[in-house]
């Protein structure tokens, strides 16, 4: 395959002007023209554009031979004249460039008031223990999602998930001729009525190498899948007014197998009470001198990246960038479900070469970048599930009278609004049974 010279500009966006069509990429905008016009005296009619969108570097490992004409990582523009006999893989999809559209943003959302209690969740992140949780997954040699070391890992993860205190579900997942699984755990909010859902895929893959080669997956996805952990033993400390859920899919990497049936079978009541998914895939990788997360969702999912980015902007040092063109990640059945889902993936992953390859091993990761991408999404979660309410506990309305050994008397104010007099035993049960907040 050749690649036709295509005329067009790239220019900062703070400079792109009207009168052509554009496209912007972050920091840069990509002009071109209908054919039967002309874009300025350095521009020539620009053919057909294309819309890459890959995994790491899939579409180039493809196609060595096209030359993209705009590289933004996991986004490549290419001209018409390239475009391949297949429009997708699992790994890349190939589509029209539409001019108007943005398809990653860069946004400086103001730092919000730091919320003390949400601070200290931050703060109680664990880098060691998910540090270690990456370790031993990719200790396995693989965990292709048909291998026994997948069933290991599960076990491993399903262990870890009874001990924190959530209920343990472990659902078939069909994989070809296959089966694999997805392990669910759930822990109940204090009734609020909804569900949030936190989501890894479990498995690793070697593409070269087929299913039996060594495939430790420590970014891809040994990172997502102990963030769900880590997240999880961080949310289990508190009391939350919605459900908290921890998904680790199988068959990812074969098609998105896992999430797409776990969709597919949630009863029409149950994807109403989802108020938010936030899926992990790949938050392990530093590709950039500035430490840089990629928010990837959809127009349904809008207000959830916001938060994501403010949470960003208040408790990390994260660079954010944002895309509202979702692919190739357990985001995506949730998406074309009309569900609210992001992916929070590290930033210009395509520079990653070893993902998919023996060589995903632990020397190439950022533990920093982690548990900063980390610290951004609990503190976007808390404000999702909402802490539960907490019962005030009776305080003295008054003078506490003292007549006798181990006697005291104690007034308190009821939801009637009227005086009440107790006897204080040594317990306050009495107390809680008014029903009311008792003034001090």
């Amino acid at each position: 395959m050749t690649t036709t010279p295509v005329r067009y500009l790239v220019v900062p966006t703070a400079e792109a002007g009207g009168g052509a069509r554009s496209a912007r990429f972050g920091d840069r905008t990509l002009l071109w023209v209908p054919a039967d016009q002309r874009l300025g005296r350095a521009s020539r009619t620009a053919p057909g554009l294309l819309l890459v969108t890959q995994v790491g570097r899939s579409f180039q490992d493809d196609f060595p031979d096209v030359t993209p004409l705009l590289d933004r990582g996991r986004h490549l523009v290419i001209s018409s004249a390239d475009k391949p006999r297949r429009r997708s893989s699992h790994s890349w999809r190939v589509e029209p460039l539409r001019s108007g559209t943005t398809v990653v943003d860069v946004p400086s959302p103001s730092p919000a008031r730091v919320d003390p209690a949400v601070a200290d969740l931050v703060g109680a992140l664990s880098p060691s223990s998910y540090q270690d949780d990456v370790t031993w997954f990719a200790s396995l040699p693989t965990r292709h999602s048909l291998s026994p070391s997948f069933t290991t890992a599960t076990d491993f993860a399903a262990a870890r998930m009874v001990a924190l205190g959530y209920g343990v579900t472990r659902t078939t997942v069909a994989v070809g001729s296959g089966t694999s699984e997805n392990l669910i755990g759930d822990r109940p909010g204090t009734g609020g009525g909804g569900v949030v859902l936190i989501t890894a895929h479990l498995d690793s893959v070697n593409h070269a190498g087929g299913p039996a080669a060594n495939a430790p997956g420590a970014d891809d996805n040994g990172s997502g899948a102990a963030g769900v952990l880590e997240l999880g033993r961080l949310l289990a400390a508190r009391s939350w007014r919605h459900d908290v859920r921890l998904i680790l899919f199988g068959g990812e990497e074969q098609g998105l197998f896992g999430s797409k049936q776990y969709v597919a079978s949630l009863p029409p009541a149950e994807r109403a009470r989802i108020r938010a998914v936030l899926n992990m895939d790949m938050v392990a990788g530093r590709n950039t001198a500035v430490p840089t997360v990629l928010l990837e969702g959809a127009q349904v999912s809008s207000g959830q990246l916001a938060d994501l980015a403010t949470a960003a902007a208040t408790y990390t040092g994260l660079k954010v960038e944002t895309s509202l063109n979702p692919f190739a990640s357990d985001h995506v059945p949730f998406i074309n479900a009309a569900i609210p889902a992001i992916l929070t993936i590290e930033g210009a992953d395509s520079a990653n070469g070893h993902i998919h390859t023996a060589t995903d091993t632990l020397n190439f990761l950022d533990w920093g970048l982690a548990a900063e991408i980390l610290r951004m999404n609990v503190a976007a979660l808390a404000g999702w599930l909402e802490p539960a309410t907490s019962v005030t506990r009776p305080r003295p309305a008054g003078s506490v009278v003292a007549w006798g050994p181990g006697r005291l008397d104690v007034f308190a104010v009821g939801t009637d609004s009227a005086l009440h007099h107790k006897a204080y035993d040594g317990t306050w049960k009495d107390f809680e049974s008014l029903g009311g907040v008792v003034l001090s």
